[in-house]
């Protein structure tokens, strides 16, 4: 991987991680359009560039982590079923990081489903809560379980539980972006301490494009956390699911055609 394509895909997660898009998806999908190779410090440069957006969270919204201790237990209750499913499928979940046509397929389903989530749930914009119970938290994080299949897209799967539970709009997706600190700093802690207690290592090239792709990610989605939020509140979900539905084909179109034309 070079410094310029470390660049490109810091881009990617800075402006994917909080939009229903899917970030892992289009890391994956870029990766595989610049031709760069599925090892294992790629499958830990993926997860390790989270770090970086994440921090946007915090800074932005720097208030709010100084609250009491019941919002960290309710993301703490949030976070579990994720942290735990993850844990034990982890082999599982790398394996389905590498495959374009599970990305492409949850691409265009989580679209369809998107079109029609402004539908849904148009009473819980006016009648929806701000108040979040443990219960709510717990049954979230089920949602952001799902996220765990590439191209789901975790923001998609957590706006939606929140909304599931009755919350309005803005509750549910500033609890995706909180819920985001906690998951995705255990993803990148336990997916870089997996791949040096492998005895792989980080050399010092390795260093370098991890420290700058958390920089791009971080300085990206500074501006997307706040366009999306602006965007949502006038548009609403459909436009991101016309998206998904058309990126997902395009994808599944160009890898069957790969695989026609090596067969040929």
């Amino acid at each position: 991987m070079s410094i310029v394509q470390a660049i490109i895909l810091g881009i990617v997660e800075g402006i994917t991680e909080f939009l229903p898009i899917s970030s892992t998806g289009h890391m994956i999908i870029a990766s595989s359009l610049m031709g760069i190779a599925s090892n294992d410090f790629v499958k830990a440069f993926t997860v390790a560039i989270q770090f970086g957006a994440i921090l946007a969270v915090v800074v932005l919204y720097w208030k709010r982590f100084l609250q009491s201790w019941t919002f960290y237990q309710k993301l703490f209750v949030a976070f579990l079923p994720a942290g735990i499913l993850g844990f034990f499928l982890e082999k599982y979940i790398d394996q389905m990081l590498g495959d374009v046509r599970i990305v492409g397929a949850t691409l265009f389903i989580g679209g369809i489903i998107l079109l029609f989530v402004d539908k849904w749930f148009a009473k819980t914009e006016e009648t929806g809560s701000n108040e979040i119970s443990y219960p709510s938290a717990f049954k979230i994080g089920l949602f952001q379980a799902l996220s765990m299949i590439p191209g789901t897209s975790r923001s998609a799967a957590t706006i939606i539980g929140g909304l599931v539970q009755k919350l309005n709009r803005k509750t549910a997706v500033e609890f995706s972006f909180f819920l985001a600190v906690p998951t995705m700093f255990a993803a990148t802690g336990y997916k870089l301490f997996k791949f040096y207690k492998a005895g792989q290592g980080f050399h010092h090239d390795d260093i370098t494009l991890l420290v700058i792709g958390n920089v791009i990610a971080f300085l990206v989605a500074l501006v997307a956390i706040r366009t999306f939020i602006t965007f949502l509140t006038k548009h609403g979900f459909k436009l991101f699911g016309y998206y998904r539905i058309i990126a997902g084909l395009l994808v599944l179109v160009l890898y069957y055609m790969h695989v026609a034309n090596t067969m040929m």
